[in-house]
């Protein structure tokens, strides 16, 4: 198969869509029992979630999204009742897409790197020569100000498409002292060659083409770090256990 078709079907299968889908399939049979059997509303929201449920837990979604699924329709249900003004949605709507757009338009949700991380990765960068470090998923930019801090001689740039993390990281790299940089950038347009080493902690969805942009444009003897996520087919150099929260492992690829 070529890396064309693996990348469609990737962004074919983002999970969010997935979700989305199995929602409406669910929606759509407990609509139909509903007609069938003479099921109150209540009763059709609860076979709605309980279809939903079932639907996930015999899919490829994470195990993570079971509770999602299950809880769709009630909290929709719940909302509707609350009677809430409308701009109190929209405000929320606003939120979320600020926060977790890129979800739905690139298959990366928002993750931050937990202090285990930083420091795995500060154990694999120079301590005493110049070096240059990308992090194409900065988010609110926790992971460049920490590194930031401890290197003298690094500089440390990361670039964000999500619009609230971004003025997060922007004003923190404004703060007395900082001296990282962040900029509001989609990272597929991102030159790559001008760091000697990237970091991404993204998704199963871009690994592919990430990984394809880094082999054209990374330069010889570059470190190219990925947080949890593996190019698929591509094994590693070395990697990391991190022993955190989230049990994460850093793969880490020399070009």
């Amino acid at each position: 198969m070529t890396t064309r078709a693996l990348l469609s079907r990737q962004y074919i299968k983002a999970p969010v869509v997935w979700a989305m889908l199995q929602q409406l399939a669910a929606l759509g049979l407990a609509v139909l029992l509903a007609y069938l059997f003479s099921l109150s509303i209540g009763l059709t929201i609860i076979t709605a979630a309980l279809l939903a449920g079932m639907i996930a837990w015999h899919s490829d979604l994470p195990r993570w999204w079971l509770p999602l699924q299950l809880a769709f329709w009630p909290a929709l249900a719940y909302l509707h009742y609350l009677a809430l003004p409308p701009l109190v949605y929209l405000g929320g709507l606003l939120i979320l897409l600020a926060v977790y757009g890129s979800v739905v338009f690139a298959g990366v949700p928002l993750f931050l790197s937990s202090d285990r991380a930083t420091a795995a990765v500060a154990g694999l960068l120079p301590a005493h020569r110049d070096f240059r470090f990308l992090d194409v998923g900065a988010g609110a930019g926790g992971l460049l100000a920490q590194l930031d801090r401890q290197f003298r001689f690094g500089l440390f740039e990361g670039v964000e498409r999500a619009p609230l993390p971004f003025v997060i990281g922007w004003i923190r790299s404004k703060l007395r002292g900082a001296q990282f940089r962040i900029r509001f950038e989609n990272l597929w347009q991102t030159d790559l060659s001008r760091y000697d080493v990237v970091y991404a902690y993204l998704s199963p969805a871009p690994m592919l083409r990430l990984w394809d942009k880094v082999q054209r444009e990374m330069r010889p003897g570059s470190l190219f770090i990925s947080n949890t996520f593996v190019v698929p087919g591509e094994a590693p150099d070395q990697s990391i256990e991190l022993h955190d929260l989230s049990r994460s492992t850093l793969y880490v690829w020399r070009i």
